[in-house]
């Protein structure tokens, strides 16, 4: 187990979060997955509150706290209310307000994706590090190929990016597993793998990703993920990561931030490597 340095900043915070997440029992282990997809709720939240939504009791939310190195919630939520409030809207009592008022109508409905999907663009800006982003865009733009993976969910996603580049005359390559056809033996030196995965991660990408890795003795390739939280298992394998938080309304998640990412990536690697953008828009 990790000693108990307090962190000063989030980013300590999610470094030491990762450290410490794989030795935790199960009910910590609850905190530390919660807290990593919901960063934002440790602002404006009660401990009773984190606990009743990590599904634990307070007293082993406030165990979590202390093994973070903090004396208690109290403590960690300064830390978090530096950063969050004032940058990052309260979503829930805005979609409580939308469900209230509303009375389950195709335009009620409408409303409350429509805000979904306009909290979580204004989170992305709090999550995605510019220095990050930067430097996957060089990590992606000296790639001799560009392979892509993402299924179920982040098919979208995957297929987006494939299509943009492609438009943009950039060797890429997405893997989808139709058929149990992953094509790994067509990734080479010098390649770049760019693999998206969310909670509650799809096998067939993990698979697939943690394959490439362990082959890496004959060829050197790097990775870039798009994921969710420090803690995914997208993080250890990839050299950068970038996360995304999307807001959900009921069981349904919006991939609103995601795409804005997409697009972003894929006109940013296009401009570093002097293509045709206006082809994208085609």
């Amino acid at each position: 187990m990790s000693d108990f340095k307090t962190p000063h900043s989030v980013k300590e915070f999610e470094a030491k979060l990762l450290e410490v997440s794989a030795s935790l029992p199960k009910r910590l282990r609850q905190c530390a997955d919660y807290v990593a997809a919901n960063p934002d709720r440790i602002a404006v939240s009660t401990v009773s509150e984190m606990a009743e939504s990590a599904g634990v009791q307070s007293s082993a939310f406030m165990r979590f706290c202390q093994i973070m190195g903090f004396s208690g919630f109290s403590e960690m939520q300064r830390l978090f209310r530096d950063t969050y409030v004032g940058n990052w809207p309260d979503y829930p009592s805005r979609m409580e307000q939308l469900r209230e008022s509303g009375s389950g109508s195709s335009a009620n409905l409408l409303a409350e994706f429509a805000d979904a999907g306009r909290v979580s663009l204004e989170g992305l800006l709090n999550t995605i590090d510019p220095i990050v982003l930067e430097k996957a865009v060089q990590i992606l733009a000296q790639a001799k190929m560009i392979h892509i993976i993402g299924v179920r969910r982040s098919f979208p996603v995957a297929t987006y990016l494939a299509y943009a580049l492609e438009k943009m005359r950039i060797p890429v390559m997405l893997h989808t597993s139709v058929g149990k056809m992953e094509n790994l033996h067509a990734i080479r030196d010098g390649d770049v793998i760019l693999a998206i995965s969310f909670t509650p991660y799809a096998e067939e990408t993990i698979e697939m990703v943690n394959k490439i890795s362990a082959s890496q003795e004959d060829k050197e390739n790097q990775f870039v993920a798009i994921t969710d939280t420090v803690l995914s298992p997208l993080c250890p394998i990839s050299d950068v990561s970038l996360l995304v938080t999307e807001v959900d309304f009921g069981a349904f998640r919006s991939l609103s931030a995601t795409l804005c990412l997409a697009m972003t990536l894929a006109v940013a690697v296009g401009t570093l490597r002097q293509s045709d953008i206006p082809q994208i828009l085609k």
